[in-house]
């Protein structure tokens, strides 16, 4: 069906030449020469270096692969090793390495008389095979696109059945030429969709090898071509923004008059409570009025709320925006996302869209992220190599306007932060971030910060050696020495005294935390089981992996016991009325309904936690007058659901409606282009009675 990755030398063909009088000797069998090696090397990049690289060496029909980047300190690293069938379809494959943030991987997979066998992190399968099918790994390099795109090349409709479940499809996106060290390379970009919730964007050379995957920020790419890297992620931006844009305009309803949401109650961020049943009418993307009882609602569209709530919508206070996750976060009634740190260029041009109506996203606000420049660095915002780099990046983000605060973080000199605190001040800028490594929160806390980032980061500075690096992954793996921290002790609470007495508020990012410590391979993470099985199989998989590396009995009770220590800081903080704010690190959408659950650990009421998520979020950033609640003048930013999540937080997930400013969302009629099974139905809206 398909070519080989690697071709085979032609054998020479030998004959031993017999004397008349002797009998004929038999011929001798052909001698095949050993196949000649194929290798392959792929330059990984972000922010337009070269962090990494994925060697394919091929043989015959094996093909070995490495794989390793690392980025902010960490990323993956692979081994591979993927054996074919004459018809090019995986027989073989394993997979050996670790994940991001060291989890081990051990995956095999084998096609044996028929049978194909798994081993994953979620553990071991079989299925019979009654067709060609081709296994879809956990956790393989991106070389994984060059086996599918050769054999959805080879199928008549680009289309393959998969193990452990669904289909693997690829569609041509139009064919372009990259120009390189080896010359120009005829492209042709493809989307493949089937094993996750956003396509795969990648490009085969003419004779359909993998040239490059793409993405607005990540590309893998030939060596030698790198030089087209912001030309792939143009491509990329381009090829998902088309995409977007007709979801866009396929699920974004808006209306010519009036819109009222009957039979709601709504809920009040400063009575922190609910309504009795009402009437909500908006107008041109505002809040025209809030009716207790019923109203006339002639010459409106409505929606019948059936007894719902009405809930304003959500602020996500750690994010990293991107054009893929801004949908997402609309449909789970995010409507407001504090950027924490991103490519400036790029996050422009999304808010730009998304302002425009050309996409759907939340409205956006912006932090600047300053790094300091180290081979660990991480490669948003702007990097400095000096305090004086420092001082000017602090007044770029001041000069450009649309910056709320600076975002400082790990390789940054903590020398330079009082000035660059002191400058933010000047320029009218808050200060939040990291603790930069080789110092502690005390030291940020007393330089000036407004706010810190990540409760990890904050409570190192109990268990740290000076000269310790949290530059890398030890700024996570050192949480199993917080069991041992006396949390009422000296160190402990001067720590919390000194965020109290200088009102210094704290991004704990709770679930992000919960994921790492206590997801274990094989056992669904408690923060994605109420949705998973409404999720795509790369997505079910995922939720069935660990993040870290539990080596032992020992790690894992040392783990378990970091994230209590985790929940007694964050009880200890409300108890001395730090501000604490609600955000995740994991691109928000489902993943902030679970944040919000988990702060019921430290005494916060579903009432209390819906009005830090929405009023007080609002409030905090000075935005309380025009969102974060449900009153007349304000943005038209809310969601219905059918439930109380006054009463059972878990409401908030079966979400029917969500509305920003003008524009009108039904969830349902967005997950499935996502391969997301919908969580509930979508309610009618009655026209005006002139336009029955």
């Amino acid at each position: 069906m398909m070519n080989r990755f690697a071709g085979t030398a032609l054998a020479a063909l030998f004959v031993v030449g017999a004397c008349a009088h002797e009998a004929k000797a038999p011929a001798p069998a052909i001698a095949e020469a050993a196949p000649v090696p194929v290798t392959e090397t792929f330059s990984v990049r972000l922010f337009g270096q070269t962090l990494g690289q994925l060697v394919a060496i091929t043989e015959g029909n094996t093909i070995k692969v490495d794989y390793e980047f690392r980025n902010n300190g960490r990323g993956p690293t692979l081994a591979e090793t993927i054996t074919l069938s004459e018809d090019g379809l995986p027989i073989g494959w394993t997979i050996d390495g670790a994940t991001t943030f060291g989890n081990e991987i051990h995956e095999t997979f084998a096609l044996t008389d028929g049978v194909a066998s798994w081993t994953d992190t979620t553990g071991s399968a079989t299925a019979a095979q009654t067709e060609p099918a081709i296994y879809i790994p956990q956790n393989a390099s991106p070389y994984t696109l060059a086996i599918y795109a050769k054999a959805l090349l080879a199928d008549d409709d680009r289309t393959l059945p998969a193990w452990p479940a669904g289909t693997l499809s690829m569609s041509p996106q139009g064919t372009l030429q990259i120009e390189g060290e080896g010359g120009p390379v005829p492209a042709t970009a493809y989307a493949l969709v089937g094993d996750d919730v956003d396509p795969t964007y990648f490009l085969t050379d003419e004779k359909g090898g993998l040239f490059a995957l793409i993405s607005p920020r990540f590309v893998v790419v030939r060596q030698g071509y790198e030089e087209a890297d912001d030309q792939l992620k143009e491509l990329a931006t381009r090829l998902s923004t088309r995409r977007l844009e007709t979801i866009q305009a396929e699920t974004a309803h808006k209306f010519d008059a009036p819109l009222a949401i009957t039979n709601v109650r709504v809920f009040d961020p400063v009575a922190k409570a609910m309504s009795a049943p009402s009437t909500v009418f908006v107008e041109d993307g505002v809040i025209a009025s809030v009716t207790v009882g019923a109203a006339d609602t002639s010459g409106a569209f409505v929606v019948d709320g059936q007894g719902g709530s009405l809930i304003p919508g959500l602020a996500e206070m750690h994010g990293h925006m991107g054009q893929d996750g801004a949908l997402k976060n609309i449909a789970a009634g995010v409507t407001l996302v504090r950027d924490m740190g991103n490519d400036n260029p790029v996050l422009s041009e999304l808010i730009a869209k998304i302002e425009a109506g050309t996409l759907a996203g939340p409205r956006v606000v912006r932090s600047g992220f300053i790094e300091g420049k180290s081979p660990f660095n991480s490669n948003n915002g702007i990097l400095v190599t000096s305090e004086e780099e420092a001082l000017a990046a602090v007044d770029w983000y001041a000069d450009a306007g649309d910056f709320w605060q600076i975002k400082i973080y790990n390789s940054m000199n903590p020398a330079w932060v009082p000035a660059v605190v002191a400058r933010a001040k000047e320029r009218g800028l808050r200060v939040s971030g990291h603790v930069p490594a080789f110092t502690n929160a005390d030291a940020m806390l007393e330089a000036g910060y407004d706010e810190m980032t990540h409760i990890n980061q904050l409570m190192l500075g109990w268990v740290l050696a000076p000269e310790e690096d949290t530059r890398t992954l030890l700024r996570l793996t050192a949480l199993q020495r917080l069991p041992k921290v006396d949390l009422d002790g000296p160190a402990a609470s001067r720590t919390l005294d000194l965020m109290a007495e200088n009102g210094v508020a704290i991004d704990p990012t709770y679930a992000i935390h919960e994921a790492l410590l206590l997801s274990r391979n094989g056992e669904v993470q408690a923060g994605m089981a109420d949705y998973v099985d409404h999720m795509p199989i790369a997505v079910q998989r995922a939720a069935r992996a660990a993040w870290s590396a539990i080596g032992s009995p020992e790690e894992d009770a040392a783990y378990r016991g970091a994230f209590d220590q985790i929940t007694g800081t964050i009880q200890r903080m409300k108890d001395r009325g730090v501000f604490i704010v609600f955000g995740t690190d994991l691109g928000g959408a489902l993943t902030l309904h679970r944040e919000l659950e988990l702060y019921q650990n430290v005494g916060f009421t579903p009432a209390e936690i819906l009005a830090r998520a929405t009023l007080e979020a609002a409030d905090y950033m000075g935005l309380g007058a025009q969102l974060g609640s449900i009153e007349p003048g304000k943005q038209a930013d809310f969601f219905l659901v059918p439930g109380n999540p006054v009463e059972d937080l878990k409401a908030i997930k079966t979400i029917r409606l969500v509305s920003k400013g003008d524009t009108v969302y039904f969830p349902s009629e967005i997950y499935p282009y996502f391969g997301i099974r919908p969580f509930t139905e979508i309610p009618a809206v009655t026209a005006p009675a002139s336009r029955d």
